[in-house]
């Protein structure tokens, strides 16, 4: 006979899925984009309930715009190893999303804009950043 699961596990389950819901417009950016990838050959990944997208086999000749970055539950990365690298940093960006929802966009830019027009770096001062650099490194 299966046990009912206990008040605790349905309240989390309850979250999770109230976290993946809130976070949703950003994560079907991210799908969207994901996809395009996937149609010339990207590499994708599951790791901890978010998606792992891998543009490039190898390190790109030339420097992209960003390493990593994040819409929702989906990283999509220049390859495997930043990715890998990266993925504690943009875990921290991941769990802004479940918390600003589809605010996050409009916030995360607003905040760089801020710091530009305060004559700082839109985006090495970017509240958003700083805290993915402490609590996820890099």
């Amino acid at each position: 006979m299966r046990r009912r699961p206990s008040k605790l596990a349905r309240r989390q389950r309850l979250l999770r899925w109230a976290r993946l819901l809130w976070a949703s417009p950003n994560t079907l950016i991210g799908l969207a984009l994901g996809l395009l990838l996937l149609l010339v050959g990207a590499r994708v990944r599951r790791v901890g309930g978010v998606l792992e997208i891998a543009a490039l086999r190898q390190r790109p000749r030339r420097r992209w715009p960003f390493n990593a970055i994040t819409f929702g539950h989906v990283i999509l990365g220049t390859h495997a190893q930043e990715l890998e690298r990266l993925r504690a940093h943009e875990l921290v960006h991941v769990r802004q999303c479940e918390r600003w929802g589809p605010l996050f966009l409009p916030a995360y830019l607003l905040a760089g804009a801020w710091q530009w027009v305060r004559g700082r770096d839109a985006y090495w001062d970017n509240p958003f950043e700083v805290e993915a650099r402490r609590v996820g490194g890099c």
